[in-house]
Formats: structure tokens, sequence, C-alpha cells
């Protein structure tokens, strides 16, 4: 596609401000192409594309301090088109963040560096989220916009006063996250939310007409958001539409009319420009068509120190902020919020809520138990911040005290986030981000599979994000298949770094939760029952999180131990009336319950035998499939549970129709006894 020369300098807006040169929107646009060129991989279609939106976005309304990177009131800049990963990385080497170095840009892509293929989590390097998964970053910014409003509304304009930019491509729209992230803002009408859309008509196969042909502003505007079309290469255009941005009582999309790989004289505007190289050809013809006479990597000091400037002309904001903080009386509150640190309070009281529960023993069912605990919780623990993707009652995720959070109550500490479980659960991962709070969210644990992407990236941005999933097994009764989960266990135990708690009674809710919020720098699942269940650990005063551990026995064998009974959740109480008909029979037997597998493997392998036992017998039991077990049971041991999909029937008439039963357990440990022992050369007992 030809090109035409770039515009003069009184058509791009320069006249607002001298530092808003083409020299330096073209230094962007040649610093991306030869990052790109130099590890022969990358795309540069996209950053060439938006340079000119980007230069105007830092030069004249991005509130940012590279020296103070990780400063609570800065600007949030999400890349939500992740692949264009070299025009975030080019930016913050420009304006000064300090390990953002040249010679990681000569880096990019390669292993151990910090210019991924793309953007990796890292604030101190300017990267707010990791994206690639395309439309993740458009819904992790909305939760950013949750965060800043309701923090601002806790704490006022001079502690939390910033915005959310996002840049997003076509791809990012036409993913169905995006439906329900932009639908969610505009319902909450979150106005520091803009959105900068790439409209550059280019996709991977080709011209975007192939597969869409939605008018996105309608789409916006239908959602309630206000909107704008302009041309990304003006610079008054773009300087005009973010200026109307500040002032808009909504979130604003920008469609941003742009050429991919805008400079490249034979590549702009088609898609091969998109994920590849330009080529030593082409890249010298940018240059010279750009009128860049500088070799690869090199920046004239002049054209640095302007981009560098931007960077200092933060530290004003960021010391002037700093003074406010000082001498704020919410200083210490502010502080521990914002640094993640939930204090001890909140320990005293849960300690007090498993010694009333030890008391009383009730029979409920999990999920209920959950809805208790986070009620003692939010007493206390002013930076939870609930919700459910509209299951509220039966997620039973609204403690007593929370209200719900709207435009017309920003204090609201709940979110009711309507059936859009993929879309709370990445706005979760960007409230995470952001700071302040600790997220939780609820629905069916079925349908952790809508929400299943922002799961991963929870896990992989080592973000503390807690899903509440309750309905766990075919223990949820006449819903049926679609509703029962199956193979979600095991699903969700592959994804590393994701601590999986499935507890059996109400002290290990209350204990699971309280590993959730020490969790850091790991999500956390609770898988919850719909039927009731015994409290089932006895011991009085409470001493030992036993959770912690994983695994712990829970019933010990009376006798030198045969046979070792492993379960979760609602088999717990399974596999306890199991081990009562076993020991009637002489076999000594153990119960071992299991509420979190990952954190029973990270034990010490001495503390794993002593639990699952040595020289025993081990059957398994958990309704739903055996995936992950057999490293627990061995070859010689057994698994009750699933082996297809559920069915619909009371939950009583399920757990027998499947034989997830005491007598099934007993059955299956005795015909593997005598074969298991045979092999181990230890002598039976009769029974």
């Amino acid at each position: 596609m030809a090109l035409s020369s770039p515009p003069p300098l009184s058509s791009r807006g320069d006249q607002k401000t001298r530092l808003n040169t083409p020299e330096m929107t073209t230094a962007l646009r040649v610093l991306v192409m030869d990052a790109v060129e130099n590890a022969k991989s990358g795309h540069p279609g996209m950053p060439m594309g938006m340079a000119d939106v980007a230069t105007v976005l830092y030069a004249n309304f991005l509130k940012f301090d590279p020296e103070n990177p990780e400063w609570p009131d800065r600007d949030r800049f999400v890349l939500s088109a992740g692949h264009g990963s070299m025009l975030l990385y080019a930016l913050n080497y420009l304006t000064g963040y300090e390990k953002m170095t040249l010679e990681e840009l000569k880096n990019f892509r390669r292993l151990q560096s910090h210019t991924a293929g793309h953007p990796e989590v890292n604030p101190s390097l300017g990267i707010e989220t990791t994206t690639g998964p395309l439309g993740q970053g458009l819904a992790n910014a909305v939760g950013m916009a949750i965060a800043e409003h309701r923090l601002r509304s806790e704490f006022g304009e001079d502690l939390v006063n910033h915005r959310t930019w996002v840049i997003a491509g076509d791809g990012c729209l036409m993913e169905g996250i995006s439906h329900e992230a932009i639908s969610l803002a505009g319902h909450l009408k979150l106005s520091r939310l803009i959105v900068l859309f790439d409209d550059n008509e280019v996709s991977i196969d080709g011209k975007t007409s192939l597969s869409v042909s939605d008018d996105s502003l309608k789409r916006f505007e239908a959602s309630g958001w206000a909107t704008h079309r302009i041309n990304g290469h003006c610079h008054v255009e773009i300087a005009a539409a973010l200026e109307a941005a500040q002032s808009a009582d909504r979130p604003t999309l920008i469609a941003c009319r742009t050429t991919i790989g805008f400079g490249a004289p034979t590549k702009a505007g088609s898609s091969s420009v998109h994920g590849s190289p330009l080529g030593a050809e082409e890249a010298a013809k940018a240059r010279a068509f750009l009128s860049w006479d500088f070799p690869p990597f090199e920046i004239p000091a002049s054209v640095l120190g302007h981009w560098r400037s931007l960077g200092k002309r933060g530290a004003m904001a960021f010391n002037t902020w700093c003074h406010r903080l000082q001498i704020s009386p919410q200083q210490k509150e502010f502080e521990r919020r914002q640094k993640g640190r939930s204090g001890t309070a909140w320990k005293k009281v849960l300690h007090a809520h498993i010694e009333k529960i030890l008391v009383e023993k009730p029979a409920t069912a999990t999920r209920i138990s959950s809805g208790g605990t986070l009620d003692v919780l939010a007493e206390v623990m002013p930076e939870l911040l609930g919700g459910s993707a509209d299951l509220t009652g039966s997620n039973n995720t609204k403690a007593g005290n929370m209200l719900a959070y709207s435009p017309s109550n920003p204090t609201g500490r709940y979110i009711h986030y309507g059936v859009r479980e993929h879309g709370m659960a990445a706005a979760m991962n960007g409230i995470a981000l952001h700071g302040g709070f600790i997220p939780y969210g609820g629905t069916f644990l079925v349908f952790s599979d809508y929400c299943r992407p922002a799961i991963r990236l929870s896990a992989l941005m080592h973000q503390r994000v807690i899903y509440v999933l309750t309905h766990d097994s075919i223990g949820l009764g006449e819903d049926g298949p679609t509703h029962q989960p199956v193979e979600h266990l095991a699903a969700l135990r592959a994804i590393p770094n994701l601590n999986v708690f499935r507890p059996c009674d109400a002290v290990e809710v209350a204990e699971c939760w309280a590993l959730a919020l020490e969790s850091s720098s790991t999500p956390s699942i609770l898988a919850l029952t719909r039927q009731n269940l015994p409290t089932l650990r006895r011991e009085n005063p409470y001493v030992e999180n036993l959770s912690a551990r994983g695994g712990y026995v829970l019933k010990e064998a009376e006798g030198d131990r045969q046979i070792t009974l492993l379960a979760t959740g609602s088999e717990v109480e399974i596999v306890c009336k199991a081990r009562e008909l076993l020991q009637a029979q002489g076999t000594p037997t153990a119960v071992v319950s299991m509420p979190c597998t990952r954190l029973f493997d990270l034990q010490e392998e001495s503390y794993r035998q002593q639990v699952l036992g040595e020289n025993t017998l081990r059957i398994a039991c958990e309704a739903a499939v055996s995936q992950g077990w057999d490293k627990y049971i061995g070859s010689s041991g057994g698994f009750i549970g699933m082996t297809g999909f559920g069915a619909s029937a009371p939950c009583q008439d399920l757990y027998e129709h499947f034989h997830i039963t005491p007598e099934a357990v007993v059955e299956l440990a005795l015909q593997n006894r005598h074969e298991y022992h045979k092999q181990h050369g230890r002598r039976i007992e009769k029974s």
C-alpha cells in the first residue's frame, strides 16, 4: 500500500506542547521496527500504527513517574493488544524506566529478558498486567477502573485520582470477553476508563471485513459509553478526543483509524506486517520514508531528551501527592491496603469462629459455611471486595454488612457482575493488580470453564484472587449433568500456582479461607457443596490449621494401619463411614482429608509418607474423574468416583447410582487388599 508523507507539524497538534514533535513519534516507530527486526520475530504492525496515539497520550495526558513506577496514584496504561508489546517496551525505555534499558530492547523475546513476546506484569518496568490473550487486558482495565472508583470514594481525591487507559485492537473487540467487560463498564459508568481502539481494519487472515462487520461505536454507545472516531495519525484529533474524555461522565471509546505498519512503504496496511519483521530491505525503505538517518537503536540525544523529560515531569506530581499522603489522617490505612497487608485482626475473629463451630458442630453445606466465614471476615477486613455472577444467594458470597457497589453507591463492597463469569474473573484480576483490595467472586464450579482463561492468568500473574465456586459435584442434584462438574477439579488442579481447595466441613472452610487470604502470590479456588455435610473435625481447643499442609490424617487407624482412605470435600464423610465398617471387620483403616493437593505436594517427603502411610493400600474417593489421584494411590490402589457425566436426580440417589458410597469403598478396599499385600509381602489378618 502506498503511503503519503507524515502530516505537517501544524496538523499534528504539536502546537499544544513543543515536546509533541514528529521526531518523537518517528523515534518510537523506528525503535519498534529495529527491535522486532533484531529479534527476527514479533509484531511491528500495531506499534508502528499506534505510535502517534501513544506519543500524544504520553506527552500530554498520562500521569506516571518512571522513578516511582509503583506510585499508587499513577494512571494505569494497559496494552490489551499484547502482541504489540514492543510499543510498551519502547515507550518505557524512552521515558526512562530504569530497568527497561536499550539492551533489554535488543534482547526482545530472549530468555530471561524483561521484554517477553507478550507483556508480563511488572510495575517496576511500567507493565501493569500480563496481556496477549486478546480481550483480557480490556477486562482487567475494567477491574482497575472499579478499584480506582471504589478507593476514591473511600480515601478521597487527594489520594486517589487517576485514570485507566487501554490500547485495544480489533481482536480484543471480537473476543467474547469484550462484550462482558464493555457492558459492565458502561453499566457502572466508569468515567475514568478510556479505550483507544486501533481501528486499522486488518487481522491476521487479511481485512477484518472477512469476519466482522460490527459498528463498534454503536456497540459501545448501546452499552453506555461515550464514543469518538478520529484519524489516528493526526495529533490534533487525537489530543482533542483525549481531552474530551477527561470530562466524560461515562467510559470513553476512541476509535483511532490507523494504518497498520505505518512507515513501511510497501507492507503498511497489509496483514503481512502484523506478526513478522519487516525484513532488512523494507526496514531500510521505511527509514528513508520517515527521513530517519540514524542506525538501528540510535536515538538522537535531543529526541531522547524530549522523551525523558516526560518521565521527569511526573516527579513533581508524585512529590505533591506524597505530601498529601503524609498529612492525611488515612495514611496508615491507605499504605496498609496498598501493600496488601491484611493485618492480624481477622485471624483472631476467625479463630473464635472456628472454636464456635467445634462447639456447635453444624451440619451445613460448605457454601453456607463459607458465607458464615465471610460474615465474620468482612467485619474486620474492609479490603474484601466481593461479588457474584448473578448467583449471590446460591454462592453465599454477600456478607451481612456489605452493600452493593454502584454508580450511586461507590462505597459498596459487593459487585453484581451479572451473568458475566469471564468478565468477572478478568475484572477481579484487574482489581488485584490495581491494589487496595482482595477481590473474590462466585459462580458454580461447572462455569469455571467460562472463566478459565482469566483464572490461568491469575496464577500466571501471581495475584491473590479468590474464586468461590459452589455446587461442586453431582451432589447438586436435580439440575443434572449440564450443571454437575466432573472434570473441573482435575482441570483446575492442572494449572500451576493455583490452590484448589475442597473443604469437607465448616472447620476446613474457615481454614481454607485463611489460607486463601494469606496466599499473597497465589490465587485460590474454593470448591463448595450444595448439600449439607456434618462437622467432622473434633479437636477442642482449636490449635492448628491442619488444611495448611494440604492433606492430613483426620482419623488414624485403630491398630497397625492396613488401608488409607483419601478424600476431599463431601466424600470425606463417605470414607469416614467406610472406615467404621472396615474397622468393625478388623481392618485398621485411616482417613486422610486432602483439601488442597497442591499444598500437600509442597510438603516434605517424610510428612507425605507419614500421612499416606507406608506399606498400606490406598483408596481415593472423589465425586469427579480420577485424573491426578494415581500419584497418591499408586498402581495397586483404587479410586471411587465418576467415569462419565452425571444425571438429574436427588443428591442421595445419584451417589447410590454412581456407586459413591461407603459400601462401595469397602468393597473396593477388600478386593484390592489381598492382592496389594501379596505384592508387597505383608501378612494379611483375617477379617
